[in-house]
């Protein structure tokens, strides 16, 4: 299920390019192709269809696995890059521009595969077999969530005992949020708003709604293109981190009249809705960096808008009844991915090389993990989510530095044994 097969030599560019800006993923190509660490298993991937993306599922098809691919978000899907894979022999089932039924096809199509590894990134593959197909999670050895709204889902279903296989969290191991979320998503959300607005961010007011990781990136990256910057928080000490990082900190009510541009970061719902937008200026631009498209509530604006309409390429206009217009980029869908490429590929570089290698822990420590399990083992409440291992992460990290050139110290004997004793 793809657009179109002839697109494929326009999505193959696309992937070339990033495959040569992905050494760390070009590295364990070469290992995987000799080690073979997924021969015979069923891959079931559901992450933002583009060209990065279709660099892993080419390593993991090299180590050889049986790839089974959607999309993770319907506007983010690439359709050239989707023919690119399908190209290359390997099974996508994604359209840019999915409808709601088309989207759930494609999850249903790649876990009718039985998959024994799922790589997920916002949790919709893992929900969707819990709910709907139990009799093929026997077959999982386990899988990997790439986002923090992911993890949360994950987290949900493991109090409630109702998570049945190891996830290895992805997002939360140091080399992905404090890379990926901070300067991925700070640089990716100003490309998107960037290049669909054309419009200058110096001497503009930017609402960040929320300060994770993500939220601090997008704050910082704005900062530095000369925008005033009023962070809004639910949590007081990320709050206070706010203030203490030099932002305006105050509630969306307070910043909805001031704001010029806003950028919801938060993984929640409802977060701008129909009191703020009545109290936004005219030509206030929203969008959200957040995984779903309920952060920014179109439903509202919709329920008050008097008339909307086509604002530009990628932008919709929304008329209200006092005589303002609010303006929503990509549907209020993911904004560096539905309005532009996503991640720069060095940082997605890191990102992926700790899922591929998250994989391959999951397939090489399967019996030890399946034996930490439950409520008398190793992991906690269900004991099925594990963290990305620290020496996984270090490795991903000394391969990165190796890239760039850069050597560091290391411990002498004597001061291994001042800090850590014996």
């Amino acid at each position: 299920m793809i657009r179109n097969p002839e697109l494929w030599e326009s999505g193959e560019l696309k992937i070339n390019w990033v495959r040569h800006h992905m050494p760390l993923l070009e590295g364990l190509d070469k290992e995987f192709k000799e080690s073979k660490p997924f021969k015979g298993l069923k891959v079931a991937l559901s992450v933002h269809l583009e060209a990065k993306t279709a660099r892993l599922c080419e390593v993991l098809a090299h180590g050889g696995a049986e790839m089974f691919i959607t999309g993770s978000n319907p506007l983010s899907t690439q359709d050239d890059v989707a023919a690119a894979l399908v190209h290359e022999g390997l099974n996508v089932f994604a359209v840019h521009g999915a409808t709601p039924e088309e989207y759930e096809s494609g999850i249903r199509r790649v876990i009718e595969a039985g998959p024994n590894i799922i790589i997920d990134d916002g949790g919709d593959l893992v929900t969707m077999i819990h709910d709907n197909y139990p009799e093929l999670i026997p077959n999982v050895i386990g899988g990997c969530e790439e986002t923090t709204t992911g993890i949360l889902r994950l987290q949900a279903m493991d109090r409630a005992g109702k998570l049945k296989f190891p996830m290895m969290l992805v997002n939360d191991a140091a080399c992905k949020h404090f890379f990926d979320n901070r300067y991925g998503t700070g640089q990716s959300v100003w490309d998107g708003i960037n290049r669909t607005t054309n419009l200058i961010v110096a001497g503009k007011d930017v609402v960040v709604a929320g300060y994770g990781w993500c939220g601090k990136g997008v704050a910082m990256r704005a900062k530095g293109l000369g925008a005033r910057v009023i962070v809004t928080e639910v949590d007081p000490i990320k709050a206070m981190e706010a203030v203490m990082d030099g932002f305006r900190v105050m509630s969306m009510k307070e910043a909805a009249p001031i704001g010029d541009i806003f950028v919801t970061v938060t993984g929640c719902e409802d977060v701008i809705t129909k009191e703020h937008f009545l109290l936004m200026k005219d030509g206030a631009i929203c969008c959200n960096a957040g995984h779903f498209d309920c952060e920014v509530s179109v439903r509202d604006l919709k329920e008050i808008a008097v008339s909307e309409g086509i604002a530009r390429a990628n932008i919709q206009e929304y008329a209200l009844a006092n005589g303002r217009k609010v303006y929503v980029i990509a549907e209020g869908r993911l904004v560096n991915l539905a309005a532009g490429d996503g991640h720069p590929a060095e940082i997605m570089d890191m990102s992926f090389a700790i899922q591929a290698l998250s994989a391959n822990y999951l397939v090489e420590n399967k019996a030890a993990l399946r034996q930490a399990q439950g409520p008398g083992g190793e992991y906690g409440p269900g004991g099925m989510l594990h963290n990305v291992p620290a020496e996984v992460d270090n490795e991903v990290a000394r391969r990165k530095l190796a890239d760039w050139g850069i050597t560091i110290d290391k411990l002498t004997d004597k001061q291994r044994i001042y800090l850590y004793g014996e």
